[in-house]
Protein backbone atom coordinates (compact mmCIF):
# COMPACT_ATOMS: atom_id res chain seq x y z
CA UNK A 1 0.00 0.00 0.00
CA UNK A 2 2.00 3.27 -0.76
CA UNK A 3 2.02 6.10 1.62
CA UNK A 4 -0.97 8.01 0.37
CA UNK A 5 -3.31 5.51 0.70
CA UNK A 6 -1.91 4.86 4.28
CA UNK A 7 -2.40 8.48 5.55
CA UNK A 8 -5.94 8.49 3.84
CA UNK A 9 -5.23 10.97 1.14
CA UNK A 10 -6.81 10.27 -2.38
CA UNK A 11 -3.84 10.09 -4.71
CA UNK A 12 -6.10 11.52 -7.56
CA UNK A 13 -7.42 14.74 -5.78
CA UNK A 14 -4.59 17.92 -5.15
CA UNK A 15 -6.21 18.96 -1.31
CA UNK A 16 -4.92 22.28 -1.52
CA UNK A 17 -7.37 25.10 0.08
CA UNK A 18 -8.30 26.05 -3.22
CA UNK A 19 -10.33 22.88 -3.96
CA UNK A 20 -11.73 21.74 -0.67
CA UNK A 21 -15.08 23.01 0.01
CA UNK A 22 -16.28 26.13 2.64
CA UNK A 23 -12.40 27.02 2.04
CA UNK A 24 -12.29 30.96 1.34
CA UNK A 25 -8.81 32.35 2.92
CA UNK A 26 -8.74 35.55 3.83
CA UNK A 27 -11.44 36.33 1.25
CA UNK A 28 -14.75 37.43 1.42
CA UNK A 29 -16.86 38.61 4.39
CA UNK A 30 -16.33 37.56 8.07
CA UNK A 31 -19.35 37.21 9.84
CA UNK A 32 -18.56 34.89 13.10
CA UNK A 33 -15.90 32.87 13.94
CA UNK A 34 -16.91 29.20 14.83
CA UNK A 35 -15.30 27.16 17.62
CA UNK A 36 -15.61 23.54 18.49
CA UNK A 37 -18.53 21.61 16.84
CA UNK A 38 -22.19 21.30 17.09
CA UNK A 39 -22.13 24.08 20.53
CA UNK A 40 -21.02 21.89 23.02
CA UNK A 41 -19.12 24.22 25.43
CA UNK A 42 -18.92 22.28 28.38
CA UNK A 43 -16.65 19.03 27.97
CA UNK A 44 -19.22 16.78 26.04
CA UNK A 45 -18.19 17.08 22.75
CA UNK A 46 -16.18 13.49 22.24
CA UNK A 47 -16.56 13.90 17.96
CA UNK A 48 -12.38 15.49 18.55
CA UNK A 49 -13.71 19.16 16.77
CA UNK A 50 -13.45 20.50 20.31
CA UNK A 51 -10.76 22.19 19.63
CA UNK A 52 -11.62 23.71 16.46
CA UNK A 53 -11.54 27.33 15.16
CA UNK A 54 -12.09 28.67 11.89
CA UNK A 55 -13.82 31.83 10.20
CA UNK A 56 -17.10 31.71 8.52
CA UNK A 57 -17.08 33.59 5.27
CA UNK A 58 -19.47 34.49 3.07
CA UNK A 59 -18.16 35.59 -1.07
CA UNK A 60 -17.66 39.28 -1.55
CA UNK A 61 -18.77 40.78 -4.42
CA UNK A 62 -16.70 39.96 -8.04
CA UNK A 63 -15.22 42.14 -9.99
CA UNK A 64 -15.70 42.68 -14.19
CA UNK A 65 -15.30 40.38 -16.19
CA UNK A 66 -16.94 37.45 -14.40
CA UNK A 67 -16.42 35.42 -17.41
CA UNK A 68 -18.79 33.60 -19.66
CA UNK A 69 -22.12 34.28 -20.20
CA UNK A 70 -22.20 35.68 -17.05
CA UNK A 71 -21.34 39.24 -18.23
CA UNK A 72 -24.06 39.06 -21.04
CA UNK A 73 -26.53 38.03 -17.98
CA UNK A 74 -25.49 41.02 -16.10
CA UNK A 75 -24.86 43.48 -18.96
CA UNK A 76 -28.89 42.73 -20.47
CA UNK A 77 -30.47 42.92 -16.80
CA UNK A 78 -28.55 46.34 -15.95
CA UNK A 79 -29.57 47.99 -19.39
CA UNK A 80 -33.06 46.58 -18.94
CA UNK A 81 -33.67 48.11 -15.14
CA UNK A 82 -31.68 51.61 -16.74
CA UNK A 83 -34.35 51.41 -19.69
CA UNK A 84 -37.59 51.20 -16.63
CA UNK A 85 -35.69 54.49 -14.94
CA UNK A 86 -33.36 52.43 -12.22
CA UNK A 87 -30.60 52.59 -11.04
CA UNK A 88 -29.08 49.21 -11.35
CA UNK A 89 -26.52 49.74 -8.16
CA UNK A 90 -29.76 50.95 -6.05
CA UNK A 91 -31.42 47.60 -7.47
CA UNK A 92 -28.49 45.12 -6.83
CA UNK A 93 -26.43 45.56 -3.86
CA UNK A 94 -23.67 43.42 -5.28
CA UNK A 95 -23.02 40.61 -7.88
CA UNK A 96 -21.18 37.36 -6.22
CA UNK A 97 -19.21 34.76 -8.44
CA UNK A 98 -17.94 31.97 -6.75
CA UNK A 99 -17.57 28.30 -7.37
CA UNK A 100 -18.26 28.81 -10.83
CA UNK A 101 -22.38 29.75 -10.10
CA UNK A 102 -23.66 33.75 -10.05
CA UNK A 103 -25.60 34.80 -7.94
CA UNK A 104 -27.22 38.76 -7.78
CA UNK A 105 -27.91 40.07 -4.68
CA UNK A 106 -31.36 42.13 -4.44
CA UNK A 107 -32.71 45.17 -2.25
CA UNK A 108 -35.93 43.70 -1.29
CA UNK A 109 -37.77 46.12 -2.39
CA UNK A 110 -36.84 45.72 -5.79
CA UNK A 111 -37.10 42.02 -5.89
CA UNK A 112 -40.50 41.81 -7.90
CA UNK A 113 -38.76 44.27 -10.69
CA UNK A 114 -36.26 42.21 -11.52
CA UNK A 115 -37.98 39.20 -10.94
CA UNK A 116 -40.43 40.39 -13.77
CA UNK A 117 -37.64 41.79 -16.04
CA UNK A 118 -35.35 38.76 -15.78
CA UNK A 119 -38.38 36.74 -17.33
CA UNK A 120 -40.24 38.90 -19.71
CA UNK A 121 -36.75 40.44 -21.13
CA UNK A 122 -36.18 38.34 -24.63
CA UNK A 123 -32.34 38.21 -24.07
CA UNK A 124 -32.67 36.77 -20.58
CA UNK A 125 -35.92 34.80 -20.36
CA UNK A 126 -35.57 33.01 -16.70
CA UNK A 127 -38.83 31.44 -17.67
CA UNK A 128 -38.38 29.14 -14.39
CA UNK A 129 -38.23 29.46 -10.56
CA UNK A 130 -37.40 26.65 -9.38
CA UNK A 131 -38.23 27.99 -5.34
CA UNK A 132 -37.08 29.93 -2.55
CA UNK A 133 -35.04 28.68 0.08
CA UNK A 134 -34.50 30.17 3.87
CA UNK A 135 -31.13 30.85 5.04
CA UNK A 136 -30.31 32.13 8.65
CA UNK A 137 -26.91 33.83 9.74
CA UNK A 138 -27.76 34.90 13.16
CA UNK A 139 -24.36 37.08 12.89
CA UNK A 140 -25.17 38.74 9.90
CA UNK A 141 -26.46 41.85 11.84
CA UNK A 142 -29.11 43.46 9.92
CA UNK A 143 -29.92 40.86 7.54
CA UNK A 144 -29.96 37.81 9.42
CA UNK A 145 -32.63 36.09 7.39
CA UNK A 146 -31.62 35.55 3.78
CA UNK A 147 -34.37 33.87 0.71
CA UNK A 148 -32.54 32.57 -2.26
CA UNK A 149 -33.83 32.07 -5.34
CA UNK A 150 -32.93 29.68 -8.28
CA UNK A 151 -33.72 30.97 -11.75
CA UNK A 152 -33.77 28.70 -14.69
CA UNK A 153 -33.58 29.81 -18.74
CA UNK A 154 -34.76 27.33 -20.43
CA UNK A 155 -34.77 29.59 -23.76
CA UNK A 156 -30.80 29.78 -23.04
CA UNK A 157 -29.76 26.93 -20.63
CA UNK A 158 -28.78 28.81 -17.80
CA UNK A 159 -29.24 29.07 -13.77
CA UNK A 160 -28.63 32.13 -11.99
CA UNK A 161 -29.63 33.01 -8.01
CA UNK A 162 -31.09 35.77 -6.57
CA UNK A 163 -30.52 36.31 -2.93
CA UNK A 164 -32.14 39.04 -0.75
CA UNK A 165 -31.62 39.55 2.53
CA UNK A 166 -33.78 41.02 5.70
CA UNK A 167 -33.41 41.67 9.31
CA UNK A 168 -34.35 39.39 11.78
CA UNK A 169 -36.94 42.65 13.41
CA UNK A 170 -38.33 43.07 10.08
CA UNK A 171 -38.66 39.61 8.33
CA UNK A 172 -40.61 40.79 5.45
CA UNK A 173 -39.57 40.05 1.58
CA UNK A 174 -42.03 40.57 -1.59
CA UNK A 175 -43.93 37.44 -2.48
CA UNK A 176 -42.78 36.64 -6.18
CA UNK A 177 -46.04 34.21 -6.62
CA UNK A 178 -47.34 36.62 -9.00
CA UNK A 179 -44.28 36.31 -11.02
CA UNK A 180 -43.58 32.39 -10.49
CA UNK A 181 -46.86 30.86 -9.33
CA UNK A 182 -44.88 28.23 -8.33
CA UNK A 183 -43.38 29.47 -5.32
CA UNK A 184 -46.81 29.34 -3.94
CA UNK A 185 -45.91 26.30 -1.71
CA UNK A 186 -41.87 26.98 -1.27
CA UNK A 187 -42.79 30.26 0.16
CA UNK A 188 -45.50 29.24 2.51
CA UNK A 189 -41.82 26.26 3.87
CA UNK A 190 -39.71 29.13 4.05
CA UNK A 191 -42.38 31.37 6.12
CA UNK A 192 -43.25 28.06 8.18
CA UNK A 193 -39.51 27.55 8.58
CA UNK A 194 -37.40 30.49 9.02
CA UNK A 195 -40.17 33.18 10.08
CA UNK A 196 -39.73 35.39 6.29
CA UNK A 197 -42.92 37.28 5.97
CA UNK A 198 -43.32 37.00 1.78
CA UNK A 199 -46.22 40.06 1.37
CA UNK A 200 -48.39 40.09 -1.02
CA UNK A 201 -48.94 35.91 -0.63
CA UNK A 202 -51.82 34.92 -1.60
CA UNK A 203 -52.29 32.91 1.47
CA UNK A 204 -49.60 32.80 3.85
CA UNK A 205 -49.76 29.85 6.27
CA UNK A 206 -47.63 27.09 7.89
CA UNK A 207 -47.29 23.92 5.49
CA UNK A 208 -45.52 21.54 8.05
CA UNK A 209 -45.80 22.79 11.96
CA UNK A 210 -49.22 23.40 13.52
CA UNK A 211 -50.79 26.58 13.10
CA UNK A 212 -50.10 27.41 16.47
CA UNK A 213 -46.40 26.18 16.82
CA UNK A 214 -44.50 29.28 18.19
CA UNK A 215 -41.00 29.20 16.46
CA UNK A 216 -39.43 28.57 13.52
CA UNK A 217 -37.64 24.75 13.65
CA UNK A 218 -34.59 25.54 10.74
CA UNK A 219 -33.23 29.21 12.06
CA UNK A 220 -30.23 28.17 13.83
CA UNK A 221 -31.28 29.68 17.02
CA UNK A 222 -33.76 27.11 17.80
CA UNK A 223 -33.42 25.01 20.47
CA UNK A 224 -32.54 21.22 19.57
CA UNK A 225 -34.98 19.13 21.07
CA UNK A 226 -36.46 19.72 24.45
CA UNK A 227 -39.42 20.49 23.54
CA UNK A 228 -41.88 18.18 25.30
CA UNK A 229 -44.49 16.88 22.53
CA UNK A 230 -48.16 15.42 23.17
CA UNK A 231 -49.36 12.54 21.25
CA UNK A 232 -52.79 10.81 21.37
CA UNK A 233 -53.41 12.17 25.22
CA UNK A 234 -50.06 11.25 25.99
CA UNK A 235 -47.09 13.63 27.08
CA UNK A 236 -43.58 12.82 25.82
CA UNK A 237 -41.36 14.75 28.01
CA UNK A 238 -38.17 16.76 26.34
CA UNK A 239 -34.84 14.77 26.09
CA UNK A 240 -33.86 16.42 28.93
CA UNK A 241 -36.50 15.35 31.07
CA UNK A 242 -36.48 11.97 30.44
CA UNK A 243 -35.83 9.04 32.75
CA UNK A 244 -31.99 8.21 32.83
CA UNK A 245 -31.34 4.18 32.83
CA UNK A 246 -27.60 4.20 32.99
Amino acid sequence: MSDAHSEGVNPEKDLSAANLPGQRGDQGEEIRVQRGMFGANNGGDTSGYGGLVRSVRLPGAASRPYGGWFDEVADELEGALEEQGLVPENAIAKTVVDRDEITFHIEREYLVRVAHTLRDDPALRFELCTGVSGVHYPDDKGRELHAVYHLRSITHNRLIRLEVSAPDADPHVPSLVAVYPTNDWHERETYDFFGLVFDGHPALTRIMMPDDWQGFPQRKDYPLGGIPVEYKGAQIPAPDQRRSYS
